[in-house]
């Protein structure tokens, strides 16, 4: 199994079923460290979407009251391999893990409000996606272009998918309003 990537390269892989086992067994991990301090946690990011090629880091969003509901166990999660980062984006902490000491990561931990819309964007994207195989292989299409003009270049990755996927979170919450109901 494929699990890693060395810090600001972009590389892309087929979708492989252990990202899936790998995202199941990442989140039960964090269960059992927060417990009841976490609203939910769940697989996203592209490697929770069957259709697509990936980066092969596996991304995990989680739910929390409040920030210090899990800033509360950094120590204890450093202790299993989950190694807070920063607040990467206002109303966002990012914990990694993997061989940070190598520059390789193998998972991002992104740490949300419970019922705030970067939490319901990411689950919205990830189930779009994997109920519109259409509309996902135009995104891995994008991907593939970006990655191979940028593969050297993450943050020139990430900046190019922006429109798109901003585009996608609208018919994704257009989609779950309409035909699936409020996001969990």
């Amino acid at each position: 199994m494929s699990i890693g990537l060395l810090r600001d390269t972009v590389v892309l892989e087929p979708h492989q079923q252990e990202w899936d086992i790998e995202g199941k067994s990442i989140c039960e991990k964090i269960r059992k460290i927060l417990g009841d301090d976490i609203v939910g946690v769940q697989h996203v990011g592209s490697t929770s979407i069957k259709w697509i090629c990936a980066k092969p880091i596996i991304d995990v969003a989680v739910a929390v009251r409040d920030f210090d509901d899990i800033r509360k166990h950094d120590e204890e999660l450093a202790a299993q391999g989950i190694v807070y980062r920063k607040q990467d984006i206002p109303g966002q902490h990012l914990y990694r893990c993997g061989n940070l000491d190598n520059g390789i990561v193998t998972h991002f931990i992104h740490v949300v409000i419970a019922d705030s819309d970067a939490w319901h964007n990411y689950i919205n994207f990830r189930d779009y996606m994997n109920a519109h195989e259409e509309d996902a292989k135009i995104y891995e299409a994008l991907k593939i272009r970006l990655w191979k003009e940028f593969p050297d270049d993450r943050d020139s990755y990430v900046n190019g998918k922006h429109e798109l996927i901003t585009d996608y979170l609208q018919k994704a919450r257009e989609w779950r309003k309409r035909y699936v109901g409020e996001a969990d």
